[in-house]
């Protein structure tokens, strides 16, 4: 599937999910956050969402991403890893408002992996990308089309000779 194209392409380990404190940047600031079972498991779920919508890890990115899992529920996520999440929603209002409520109404329909429980995640790990997007009720070609804006820290492209 796709997931290790993203965790290339951002410069992200796999290894990091069972971290006992995960990395975060907020306005160019780097700092970590604990990451408890439920972050752990947010935020595996919450890559294969960037991988099933194509949205970035830049600030407009996830704040896009933010928006739609907004739409789709926290409830399953607790406090801790809701008010991360929607923390992400009320930046994308602010660095790109236009894109965050598109990708807030490309949300008004379907489910996001925090409510597939019947799944477990190597279930959806071994699932195609255009299946895992009709799981979620997301159109074929994903949600976000042209090039994804990546975090500050992502591995620069290498240009070809």
């Amino acid at each position: 599937m796709g997931l290790q194209v993203y965790l290339e392409e951002n410069g992200f380990l796999k290894e990091a999910y069972d971290a006992p404190r995960t990395p975060a940047t907020f306005l160019k600031v780097k700092f970590s956050v604990p990451n408890p079972p439920r972050h752990r498991w947010a935020i595996m779920l919450h890559d294969l969402h960037h991988v099933a919508t194509g949205f970035g890890t830049n600030p407009a990115g996830e704040g896009q991403l933010s928006a739609w899992e907004c739409r789709r529920g926290l409830r399953s996520l607790g406090f801790y890893v809701g008010s991360i999440v929607f923390s992400g929603f009320l930046l994308g209002l602010l660095v790109a408002p236009i894109k965050t409520v598109q990708a807030w109404r490309a949300s008004k329909s379907g489910t996001s992996l925090f409510h597939l429980s019947e799944f477990s995640y190597e279930d959806l790990l071994a699932l195609k990308i255009h299946e895992l997007r009709e799981l979620m009720g997301i159109a074929r070609d994903g949600l976000y089309h042209g090039t994804r804006g990546l975090h500050s820290g992502a591995p620069k492209p290498v240009a070809d000779d």
